[in-house]
């Protein structure tokens, strides 16, 4: 896929020539390295540690929380074409529909930043769509949802539930890279698509 589409570019609907293309252009390290980094988590040499299932599972579901429709189609077409795609895909999507909230969340530790403190729902997934997702890729859409309302509330605790799951360290690491990506991605496209409009 990505060598003959920016997956950027694609998520806009720049076109050859256009304004936004040229805006685009006036950054090409940035441009280059945006695209390599979702080439690396989205089209990796190896993916034994985080499946491509799992991948896209995940972007379907942070895309979906932070209400940006396109983006998860996007993922959500190649997630359908995977190895129980339809399934995954049909209980992510009714999980962030049913889980998303505005946030952020959270609890700074005593000081003057405290008197920000804010209470939120924390996503537990309930046995049944456990039994869909398994217990690896529950564990990671429950941390995708603390790391994108939560924030604050990460800690070394949150992560053992990971490796408790049966995640290895390197996918923990992993799986917080795809949520930071797709966070950026996001907020890159939502810009290029109000500039490509205006």
């Amino acid at each position: 896929m990505t060598d003959t589409i920016d997956v950027i570019d694609h998520l806009v609907g720049i076109s050859a020539g256009s304004p936004a293309d040229a805006l685009r252009d006036r950054r090409p390290i940035t441009k280059e390295h945006a695209q390599k980094s979702w080439t690396a988590l989205f089209e990796p040499v190896d993916a034994s540690q985080v499946s491509l299932a799992d991948r896209f599972a995940v972007a379907v579901f942070v895309t979906a929380l932070h209400g940006d429709q396109g983006i998860a189609e996007f993922y959500g077409k190649t997630l359908a074409d995977l190895e129980n795609g339809v399934v995954l895909l049909s209980s992510v999507k009714a999980l962030a529909d049913l889980h998303a909230t505005k946030g952020p969340y959270g609890h700074y530790p005593d000081g003057p930043l405290s008197a920000e403190n804010t209470d939120g729902a924390i996503l537990a997934i309930g046995a049944a769509d456990r039994a869909i997702l398994g217990d690896r890729l529950a564990a990671a859409l429950e941390h995708a949802h603390l790391l994108t309302f939560h924030p604050r509330d990460a800690s070394p605790e949150e992560l053992q539930k990971l490796l408790d799951a049966g995640w290895s360290t390197t996918g923990v690491v992993t799986l917080s890279q795809l949520v930071s990506f797709l966070a950026f991605q996001i907020r890159v496209v939502a810009g290029l698509r109000v500039l490509a409009a205006a």
